[in-house]
């Protein structure tokens, strides 16, 4: 009889494993709408209902049901499924921030460079990919609208002014793709994922795994390099109670060595990063992908240029866009080996998230052998 592993084994081998990063595919996925979320507390974790069984049961998945094991992005052999699928074959033990080719860019639109974390070149792709009909929307984050600033929620956004609302990064979690049903619900059927690695690599799971429907809409990617994001806490208990930064006070972040944080008042705050490591989050842990490797496009804010942002380019799709944008004149472009500062870090913050894979988990992805820069 062939194995159909459903939710038992993605409970056990993911979710109460340490596996778990949080994305919410399987959430998603769920055609029966048992699996729900947890983002309270700092948890981030799918959970069942007991409505369907219990806590580690599905008789959808007793029936032969296996939507959310597909969906994961963390389930057994996922890296070579992915990697074949989106760019053809299995990367090499030396590409440690995966398959790609690696550039710098920056917005040429004004509006669009300021609004943006560093180039804004994520807000100019999301621009010209709604304005050009290849998406009818994208999942992002935004800041929550209760008055709670600077709490991350997922968001749709359609229009230009939705994109250069939600710019920007905020460094505590948000599963982008909690935000699908809402877009489905508005007639969307081209939908782009702006995400961390964890989140980047569940579209590519889902379409390897043919997951339905939720597989064939995520048709674009963009990923976000991420070595890490922190739990809520991190904002009352050191910003606010070390350092008397207030969170309705900052009106921007970003990690350059250390935690930068801007101020309304106009003043910039350096926290030493090693203060804000207690802050982790706990599906940060064990995650190997700095580099979003299942990304149509991988963009961050690493290395000497911060007007410009390092873009790791690795599908067909993804070079078809790239080079749209610049004949629009919407980006332009220069060669990684510019900021050979930037692309040095690439592969040394590659390297340490690839040995945070447990042994005691698939294989793959822990156990290539990574040499030292």
């Amino acid at each position: 009889m062939v194995e159909k592993p459903q939710w038992r084994e993605l409970f056990s081998e993911v979710v109460t494993s340490g596996l778990c990063t949080g994305c919410a595919a399987c959430v998603v996925a769920c055609p029966h709408d048992v699996l729900d979320y947890d983002d309270q507390d700092g948890v981030y974790k799918p959970w069942h209902l007991d409505i369907d069984g219990g806590r580690e049961d599905c008789t959808h998945g007793v029936k032969g049901c296996t939507m959310c094991t597909r969906a994961c992005p963390r389930f057994r052999s996922w890296e070579g499924e992915i990697d074949v699928h989106k760019v053809g074959r299995e990367r090499t033990e030396d590409e440690v921030y995966g398959v790609g080719d690696v550039l710098l860019a920056r917005a040429l639109d004004p509006e669009v460079a300021s609004s943006g974390q560093d180039g804004g070149v994520v807000s100019a792709i999301l621009l010209y990919a709604l304005e050009h009909d290849l998406i009818d929307a994208a999942l992002v984050s935004s800041v929550a609208g209760d008055g709670d600033a600077w709490r991350a929620e997922p968001t749709v956004a359609r229009t230009r002014a939705d994109v250069l609302a939600t710019a920007g990064s905020r460094y505590t979690y948000s599963a982008n793709l909690l935000a699908y049903p809402a877009a489905v619900a508005a007639g969307a059927e081209r939908i782009a994922l702006v995400g961390m690695g964890c989140m980047a690599s569940a579209p590519g799971a889902m379409q390897v795994r043919k997951a339905g429907k939720i597989a064939r809409r995520l048709s674009l990617t963009i990923g976000l390099l991420c070595s890490k994001t922190f739990d809520d806490r991190i904002f009352d208990e050191l910003f606010d109670a070390k350092y008397g930064l207030r969170r309705e006070d900052i009106v921007k972040m970003n990690i350059k060595g250390v935690f930068q944080i801007w101020t309304r008042d106009g003043a910039l705050h350096e926290v030493p990063l090693k203060e804000a490591h207690a802050y982790t989050r706990e599906g940060c842990v064990h995650c190997p992908d700095f580099a979003a490797e299942h990304a149509d496009i991988s963009a961050g804010g690493i290395g000497a240029f911060g007007d410009w942002t390092l873009l790791i380019v690795r599908t067909d799709f993804g070079r078809t866009l790239v080079q749209a944008l610049i004949g629009a004149g919407r980006i332009e472009t220069r060669p990684g080996d510019d900021d050979p500062g930037a692309v040095a870090l690439l592969h040394r913050l590659a390297q340490v998230s690839r040995r945070r894979w447990p042994d005691s988990a698939d294989p793959k992805p822990g156990r290539i052998p990574v040499r030292p820069a």
